[in-house]
């Protein structure tokens, strides 16, 4: 399995209640919990779970940038990216890692997968 590697402390944001996380977002200036929610995010993708990875993606995109910004980077309409991130979403490749790099370059963060044993 891999897993994306910070030098924060990991946490598993999978379990938390999404109000709890909503709750977390409104304090966008706390750099690490940021970095952080976008790891587990993309390790959610890498991981299989799309449905968290989009939803904690979205979060994200809600709680930092914002779907206006992100659709002027990227060149797309904001609606495109919600539905993108939506439950029905189902991003490409090439539009996902294009939006991943985007973000990596907001919060002047660059992750990086490294092997790791699946932990049972």
């Amino acid at each position: 399995m891999a897993r994306i590697l910070l030098s924060t402390k990991s946490r598993s944001w999978g379990a938390v209640a999404p109000r709890v996380i909503r709750r977390a977002l409104n304090l966008p200036d706390d750099p690490a919990f940021r970095r952080e929610l976008l790891r587990e995010g993309i390790e959610c993708f890498l991981s299989g779970d799309m449905d968290t990875g989009k939803t904690v993606l979205r979060d994200f995109i809600n709680a930092t940038v914002g779907f206006t910004k992100l659709a002027k980077a990227t060149h797309r309409s904001p609606k495109s990216l919600m539905r993108m991130f939506g439950l029905a979403g189902n991003p490409h490749a090439h539009n996902l890692f294009e939006i991943v790099a985007f973000l990596q370059r907001q919060e002047r963060v660059r992750l990086k997968v490294r092997s790791s044993s699946a932990v049972a």
